[in-house]
């Protein structure tokens, strides 16, 4: 070998030593690096520290708490401790309290257990980053690499792509990063708190109606300020509340009629038909139904069906007659209103003259029974007893009237029998002699007895 070639191989051989020394060298660092930064703890050469967690998630616009404690070898002298964020190998850090973009939003604490806290207000997008503790001592400095990986969020109000009627729907409280599992959420419609009860990051419809209609957010119960943005939530429905409108309002023969199809639904109907009672098929389609040129083969009940991709429903029949047919309706209607009418009346009157005619039929027997009666009692009091009527004394028959509006229909009268006893003197004086002798004859006379076989039975009329 030649001393070229042997120098040229030590010199390799050199540099192959150097460089195999340099990749174990940095094998090693690496392996020393992953052994002090191990999670949670940290260990190196009598040093301990521990962060709080490795991961934090801040919901935008709150404040937020990191936190870490460390223990330093016995032999050094701590002098300052502080966070810096996103350390950069060979830059200088910066304290937190000192950086630009923290002015005024940053505290420290720490507790008498020796736990180091940063905390950092109204966090936005731009604080996400790695949150270190550097530790000044009087010998060295020192910064503890990885630290606590902060996120942030906004919330947002996710909603099914579709919220059918009738059907269930859920509505979710979406984050970019987990909170804290104790998280609490509250939940708003138009503005209005829902439900206490529910703190769950999920919303239940169980059947969706209309009234389910409106905007929706939600919040974290502690941080009721940060609510998401509202999302609109559209229940979907099939047409409801259809109805025909026609124009003109009056149609004459000859002129242009338009029937309109109107109808509430979610989303829009799109198909719409036309049709006549009494015919099978459609006579028409389209929201609105014209007829150029009315007559009257037009005339009858219309109605319309609305449809969408949810259902259908039909309006109620409309009548569609020109002004001629709607007059000889009219006046048909009146004439048999007046027909009405007049029966009626005829009636009523009818009535009336049967009530006067019985009235007045009652008044005048009434009237002729009582002058018979006066007639007779007239008669008897001014003929004289016979002589050959003395021996016995006759009664005269007794009406007695009651008002006909006391009697019932269809009962008759009624017939009463009264007793009327014939006395004779028992001394066998004549009622002549009697006269004479200026004695009375009383019917009831202690003198008398009566005498049963002359007993005379006079029916009194009950009317």
């Amino acid at each position: 070998m030649s001393e070229n070639n042997c120098i040229q191989y030590i010199n390799c051989h050199c540099y192959m030593t150097i460089q195999s020394l340099q990749i174990k060298a940095r094998m090693f660092s690496r392996i020393s690096l992953i052994s002090l930064i191990m999670i949670p703890v940290i260990w190196s050469q009598d040093w301990q520290v521990q962060y709080s967690s490795m991961m934090k998630c801040a919901l935008k616009g709150s404040n937020t708490h990191l936190s870490g404690s460390y223990k330093h070898p016995n032999h050094l002298t701590m002098i300052k401790t502080f966070w810096i964020v996103n350390p950069v190998k060979g830059e200088e850090t910066i304290n937190l309290v000192d950086h630009p973009d923290y002015k005024g939003r940053v505290q420290y604490s720490q507790n008498k257990d020796g736990i180091f806290f940063l905390s950092l207000s109204n966090v936005t997008h731009k604080d996400e980053g790695m949150y270190c503790l550097r530790i000044v001592a009087k010998e060295d400095k020192y910064l503890f690499f990885p630290g606590i990986d902060l996120k942030v969020t906004e919330l947002r109000v996710e909603i099914p792509e579709e919220a059918v009627e009738g059907k269930s729907s859920i509505l979710f409280c979406k984050t970019t990063c987990h909170l804290s599992d104790k998280t609490n959420f509250t939940w708003f419609k138009n503005s209005k708190r829902l439900s206490e009860s529910n703190v769950s990051d999920q919303l239940l419809l169980p059947s969706v109606s209309t009234d389910d209609t409106g905007n929706y957010s939600c919040a974290v119960t502690d941080h009721k300020h940060l609510s998401s943005p509202a999302v609109t939530l559209s229940v979907r429905y099939p047409p409801k509340s259809v109805s025909v409108s026609i124009s003109p309002s009056e149609i004459v023969e000859g002129d242009s009629v338009t029937l309109i199809c109107s109808s509430d639904s979610n989303p829009p109907a799109l198909n719409f038909s036309w049709f006549k009672e009494n015919q099978s098929s459609a006579v028409g389609c389209g929201q609105s139904f014209i007829i150029s040129s009315f007559n009257s083969s037009h005339s009858g009940r219309y109605y319309c069906e609305a449809q969408n991709k949810y259902g259908s429903q039909r309006s109620a029949s409309v009548s569609l007659t020109s002004a001629g047919d709607q007059k000889a309706v009219l006046y048909a209607a009146a004439a048999i209103g007046a027909m009405l009418i007049c029966i009626c009346i005829f009636i009523v009157v009818k009535k009336n003259i049967r009530k006067t005619g019985d009235a007045g039929g009652q008044s005048g027997v009434s009237k002729q029974e009582e002058n018979n009666s006066t007639a007779v009692t007239d008669q008897t009091s001014a003929k004289p007893p016979k002589p050959a009527d003395l021996n016995e004394s006759v009664y005269a028959s007794i009406t007695h009237s009651r008002p006909r509006e006391q009697q019932r229909d269809g009962d008759e009268d009624e017939v009463q029998y009264a007793t009327v006893q014939h006395h004779r003197n028992t001394r066998n004086t004549t009622a002549e002699d009697g006269c004479q002798n200026g004695n009375s004859v009383s019917a009831g006379s202690n003198t008398e007895k009566a005498d049963d076989s002359n007993v005379i039975y006079s029916s009194i009329k009950s009317s």
